[in-house]
């Protein structure tokens, strides 16, 4: 039986240890548009183990790692085949047997996909291999088909807070770097490092938003409780019952503009964030082949007749000229997005200057009346506590939203 064969034992051991490279090493691939190989940097033929002769002219998953959820690859698919440029957490198999992992980054180009990839070393990479585990089983075991597969890992990143797979890979690609840069001592640029201060602004935001949604919903009880004390009163009520009316056609105004501004995929902070983590993959994607070319310069010596390292490096620099381009494009886009985020706030707090009349008649009515007033000063209370939360986290979007839009400006100067 195999696990009484020495040979067996001793290829298996051999294919559970890591193909070994430096966290510095940059790989790279360009293939056509059916992902046969048509070029790729040393670090990747020396890793993958493939003689040139072999690599050249061979499908990409010739390195196919059988851990690898058949999903991932659908979704890779789908995305680049769209247009789409993509990063993912990928096991790759060498000819050896031997296992190694990157995060790849793949993007269309004239003629094909362009891929390049560094070492992953983060926290997060430990999640996503775990979540990989899983979605292989479930693969294995439940017969989950590619597509399905692809879904169930859409569905998993969500589970992570993530709003799509774009937000995801922003944030994946901006950690991987930070992780990498922090282990060798090499520093983010300040273009990524004003992204990643944009990112995290706009992250804040959404906690803010967020907070501010329950705060709505809890004083959408106001109107109600209103209404029942203006209807014990009864002729003298009638006061209570007309602030109640007011009050609620205020709050449906407020929810409008939660509905519009605040809530959803396509509201003006989804937008805003988007165009953001948008800038950031791009930004970042940019800064990993500006080093690919320096790669290819240095070492342009080492490549064999077959690979022409100019080339390559002309293929880079003209891929890497179109994501600074689109860079610029995405920050285009959050400028007008925040100038919008802006007014909206401005209106929000003159909806939250209406609700300080409201308080007021409360304050005063309860004055007037010697039953229900201690209910009607509980509504106050509630009242001016949950203004309070408003103004306060309006006023830390507006400090979060002027740090994005000077972000923005000195970003565009740069670019």
């Amino acid at each position: 039986m195999t696990e009484h064969n020495p040979r067996f034992a001793a290829e298996s051991n051999f294919a559970a240890t890591e193909a070994q490279f430096h966290l510095t090493e940059l790989f790279y691939s360009r293939t056509d548009e059916r992902g046969i190989i048509k070029a790729g940097n040393c670090v990747f033929q020396r890793v993958a183990a493939y003689p040139w002769e072999e690599m050249l002219g061979a499908p990409h998953k010739l390195i196919r790692h059988p851990d690898m959820p058949k999903g991932v690859f659908h979704l890779l698919w789908d995305r680049i085949k769209a247009g789409k440029p993509t990063g993912a957490y990928v096991k790759n198999r060498s000819k050896s047997g031997r296992y190694y992992w990157v995060f790849a980054l793949v993007s269309p180009a004239d003629g094909g996909y362009i891929s390049t990839r560094i070492k992953p070393s983060s926290e997060l990479f430990a999640t996503v291999s775990g979540l990989y585990a899983d979605l292989l089983r479930r693969e294995m075991d439940d017969g989950l088909s590619p597509r399905d597969s692809a879904e169930a890992l859409l569905a998993a990143v969500r589970a992570q807070g993530f709003s799509s797979y774009d937000t995801f890979q922003s944030h994946a690609l901006a950690t991987e770097f930070e992780a990498r840069a922090t282990a060798t001592g090499q520093g983010i640029d300040p273009l990524q490092r004003r992204f990643l201060e944009m990112s995290r602004a706009i992250a804040q935001v959404g906690v803010e938003t967020a907070d501010l949604t329950e705060s709505f919903k809890v004083i959408r009880t106001v109107p109600m409780n209103m209404r029942i004390i203006a209807s014990r009163l009864e002729n003298a009520g009638g006061a209570i019952s007309a602030i109640s009316v007011n009050y609620s056609q205020m709050l449906e105004e407020m929810s409008t503009w939660v509905k519009t501004f605040v809530d959803g995929d396509a509201c003006v902070f989804a937008r805003m964030r988007d165009a953001i983590l948008c800038g950031q993959f791009l930004s970042f994607a940019t800064a990993v082949e500006h080093e690919m070319i320096e790669c290819f310069d240095t070492n342009a010596a080492l490549y064999p007749d077959c690979m022409d390292a100019k080339v390559e490096m002309a293929e880079v620099a003209a891929h890497r000229q179109k994501f600074r381009d689109e860079t610029v494009a995405s920050l285009v886009r959050v400028e007008a997005e925040a100038k919008r985020f802006a007014r909206s706030v401005l209106d929000m707090k003159r909806y939250v200057t209406g609700l300080s009349s409201t308080r007021m008649m409360c304050k005063i009515e309860s004055a007037s009346l010697s039953e229900s007033r201690k209910e009607l000063e509980g509504i106050v209370e509630q009242l001016d506590a949950c203004q309070k939360g408003i103004e306060q986290r309006l006023a830390r979007m507006t400090e979060l939203n002027a740090v994005i839009q000077t972000n923005t400006a000195m970003l565009r100067a740069m670019l």
